[in-house]
């Protein structure tokens, strides 16, 4: 049976080519991600290994647990935790560590290394061993900096240039010192380091007289363990906590291997979505074989062949099939893990140096994927094939679905989705947290069940392109009973293209959606012209607030200041405005006092007021950070959403409170409205600050549309592995439906039927194929969108369904364009089959 299953693969190769390839790119997918994946993490954890190299041991700040009158916050690490831990046994040398965010301009003005990579840090004394200078010297005061040498030479700066930077928002120009050359991850990604001597640092980042972090070199002979233990003793233990260089390695790379993770798991879904897909083609196809060797299999029973040992000659063919495709798949996904990479560097984004990481574990993954995925697909296709009585298959009576299983199969189906749906349902009624395993269930339960009833499904939704298929008049009528000849086969064709697009619909549907609710809610609570943000989001200097106040046109303006404090036992979050200009600069819904902030009185959002048992009128004490208390007033209650919440109050009574005051946001409304003078007013009086974002109401509609737009695309990318697959499919099904009409498309050729009518038929069969998997994948693929809407719906109020009408006829557009691409090679060797060759064919 061995030889037997071997020779049938090699008789049949170029039928099982379409499923190689399928289950080609499926592994090639999965070892693809898991090559890149390894060989990003394996580069930066060896990157930030080196980082760590000048810290024996690192001393940082303890946290100091919030009480009913304090809030929590860090201890500080002064000058004097600094002298005493250069001080203990074992010590060489402490190091102060301050950081922050510093934004880098070039020499056109634009922001380097990105929103969210620009750092900025201390340079330690007059030569500091983490940063070995490349030229120059150490930065002295504040009309000093140094760069990193990727940052110089991206911005184009040399030694003596003026550089413009950012800490805060407001622009400072300092002469580059010197240039570094560093180790640090956030830069081998594309990132800046700017470094400022000590003392500058400091104040720059609001760390007067204090470090982020001291580093300690143990001296020749001192282990770190042993030089820990001695910081510990001369320490105090609620105010600090050491950690070992060792330690901090092995954190960060579990760090850096954890993020990796995640990614690593979005991107095996959409492999295993691939796989999925390719399971209907690799049944498909071996069922396919089955019925066209009903002859030889009843021809081996007959001679004593058991069932068992049928099934095992099909699974054999799996296994050289799985195998193979798992061969190729894994020399793909190799070339495809080192184009990602490569990919990386054409997008800006650095990546440290390293090895490509093929580990056994990535080669036995492939392999185990190919042969299993394959063999699991292929063993019912196996086990029917064993169960066709000897007698029956000698005399070519193919065995047929009986009415008792097409019942059978339509009940379960029937089941499978009614459950699938009450689930789903029942789900969109729960709270938003507890839903989302439901909700799962539902969807799994449902397109099982669909799948299920699809060969019932096939023959309302084909006959109902019947009118359309008659204008193609005798190809058109052959196409549609082709179409529905076997139910079962155009179901499986149909489904794997069906579940890439239920998916793609889904999340666009979702998508669209989202953005809508979220414009809205800009829209409606916002009465301002322009938001005045960061570029990463950091915290602004209160300088900020007071030039735009300042500008001309500027009618009114507020900053949006944070700070924590402790109310009811509670830690909250106060939000500290300009009590006579918010009114004017948002456009909250009151519902319950008035929306007035001044002196003691505040608004509140109704969530947080419903937890505390606030209404108009009740007081409470807020205990700040800086110890002290005051009794606040609830002089409204308002509808919070996502963009303005909680506690607010006037900042003057917050700011006294607040050590290092910081805006998170200023709202800004101008006497002519938005328009491109009075942004280029408020960008001029900030120094035309490439760190700061200056946006109305377009602007961060504009954001959001582009950070859906890029979801999108990202998913639409990764579900093209699985629609290609889909393609596959189509084409595999109707390359051996034409070797099995072989005979009926000689005999109409035969009877008058020319070339062109013969490859119009297999077209169109291909194209209705195609249409009904994307009819039902569309239709599946907004129910679940409204589904999934109907969750969001209970956390964010604007949120409504928004049908993309022009993507969806888009995608419909698509999937006819699928079946006809994937029937240009079936219907053109249909056309060239000799007639009678294929008259006589068996």
């Amino acid at each position: 049976m061995f030889r037997t299953a071997l020779r049938n693969v090699l008789a049949h190769k170029a039928r099982l080519l379409m499923t190689v390839l399928a289950v080609m790119l499926g592994v090639a997918f999965v070892s693809g991600t898991l090559v890149f994946t390894n060989t990003i993490s394996d580069a930066y954890q060896k990157s930030s290994a080196k980082g760590f190299d000048q810290v024996d041991v690192a001393v940082r700040p303890k946290y100091q647990d919030a009480k009913a009158d304090r809030v929590g916050k860090l201890s500080d690490l002064t000058r004097d935790t600094l002298d005493k831990a250069a001080k203990v046994p074992g010590a060489a040398s402490a190091t102060g560590v301050v950081s922050g965010f510093t934004a880098v301009a070039d020499q056109d003005g634009k922001l380097v290394g990105g929103d969210w990579q620009s750092a900025g840090g201390n340079y330690w004394g007059a030569k500091d061993a983490r940063y070995p200078l490349v030229s120059g010297h150490a930065p002295h005061g504040r009309g000093e900096v140094l760069l990193d040498s990727k940052t110089a030479e991206r911005a184009g700066y040399q030694v003596g240039d003026t550089v413009r930077l950012s800490v805060d928002g407001p622009v400072l120009t300092p002469t580059l010192a010197g240039i570094f050359t560093t180790d640090d991850g956030n830069v081998a990604a594309g990132g800046s380091l700017a470094l400022f001597d000590t003392p500058t640092a400091q104040k720059l980042f609001g760390k007067n007289g204090t470090y982020d972090e001291i580093d300690v070199k143990a001296a020749a002979g001192t282990s770190q363990s042993a030089l820990k233990a001695e910081l510990d003793k001369a320490l105090p233990a609620h105010l600090a906590e050491t950690t070992t260089g060792k330690q901090l390695a092995g954190d960060q790379a579990k760090t850096i291997s954890d993020q990796m993770s995640s990614l690593k798991q979005s991107l095996l879904v959409f492999a295993g979505i691939a796989l999925f897909v390719g399971t209907f083609i690799i049944a498909n196809t071996f069922t396919m074989l089955v019925a066209q060797r009903t002859r030889e299999l009843a021809l081996l029973r007959a001679v004593g062949a058991s069932r068992r040992q049928v099934t095992r000659s099909v699974l054999i063919e799996a296994f050289a099939v799985g195998a193979v495709a798992g061969v190729a798949g894994l020399a793909a996904g190799i070339g495809i893990g080192a184009g990602l990479r490569s990919l990386l560097g054409s997008f800006g984004a650095s990546v440290p140096d390293g090895p490509l990481v093929i580990s056994p574990g990535t080669v036995v993954t492939a392999l185990a994927v190919g042969v299993l995925i394959t063999m699991l697909a292929a063993w019912l296709p196996g086990r029917r094939a064993a169960k066709i009585p000897p007698v029956a298959a000698m005399s070519s009576v193919h065995a047929k679905a009986t009415t008792k299983s097409l019942v059978l199969r339509n009940t379960l189906g029937a089941l499978f989705a009614a459950a699938g749906v009450a689930v789903v349902l029942a789900a969109t009624s729960m709270d938003a947290d507890s839903a989302q395993g439901p909700m799962g269930l539902g969807a799994v339960l449902l397109i099982i069940g669909v799948f299920i009833l699809t060969p019932l499904l096939s023959r309302p939704l084909i006959a109902a392109a019947a009118p359309v298929l008659r204008a193609f008049g005798v190809s058109g009528r052959l196409a549609r009973q082709n179409s529905v000849r076997n139910p079962r086969r155009t179901a499986a064709t149909a489904s794997a293209l069906m579940i890439g697009l239920t998916l793609i619909t889904g999340m666009t549907v979702m998508a669209g959606s989202l953005q809508t609710a979220i414009d809205k809610m800009a829209s409606s609570a916002i009465r301002a012209d322009y938001v005045v943000s960061m570029a990463n989001r950091s915290p602004l200097s209160p300088d900020v607030a007071r030039k735009l106040a300042a500008t001309d046109g500027v009618t009114a303006s507020s900053p949006l200041r944070n700070a924590p404090a402790r109310i009811d036992g509670d830690t909250e979050y106060l939000t500290g405005v300009d009590g006579s200009s918010i009114a004017k600069l948002t456009d909250l819904k009151v519902d319950d006092g008035s929306f007035t902030v001044g002196g003691s009185r505040i608004v509140v959002d109704k969530d947080l007021a419903k937890s505390h048992g606030w209404t108009s009128g009740s007081h409470f004490t807020a205990h700040f950070e800086d110890g002290r208390a005051n009794t606040l007033t609830v002089a409204g209650v308002y509808e919070g959403n996502d963009m303005i919440n909680g506690i607010i109050l006037d900042e003057q009574v917050l700011t006294p409170h607040v050590k290092d005051p910081a805006d998170m946001q200023v709202m800004v409304k101008t006497a002519g409205g938005a328009t491109s003078a009075a942004k280029d007013r408020l960008a001029k009086a900030l120094d035309d600050n490439p760190a700061i974002k200056i946006q109305d109401k377009q602007d961060i509609s504009n954001d959001i549309a582009k950070m859906f737009t890029l979801m999108l695309n990202m998913v639409y990318g990764l579900l093209g592995m699985a629609v290609i697959v889909a393609v596959l499919g189509v084409i595999n099904t109707l390359a051996m439906s034409v070797f099995e009409r072989s005979q009926e498309i000689g005999m109409l050729r035969a009877i008058g039927l020319d070339r062109k009518a013969v490859k119009r038929v297999v077209r169109l069969e291909s194209l209705v194929i195609s249409l009904f998997g994307g009819v039902l994948g569309i239709g599946l693929g907004v129910f679940f969108g409204w589904a999934a809407g109907q969750l969001l719906g209970t956390k964010m109020p604007t949120y409504e369904l928004v049908l993309p009408w022009g993507r969806m006829a888009v995608f419909l557009l698509l999937a006819g364009v699928v079946g006809v691409l994937a029937a240009l090679w079936p219907a053109r060797r249909a056309a060239r089959l000799n007639m009678l060759a294929a008259i006589k064919a068996e």
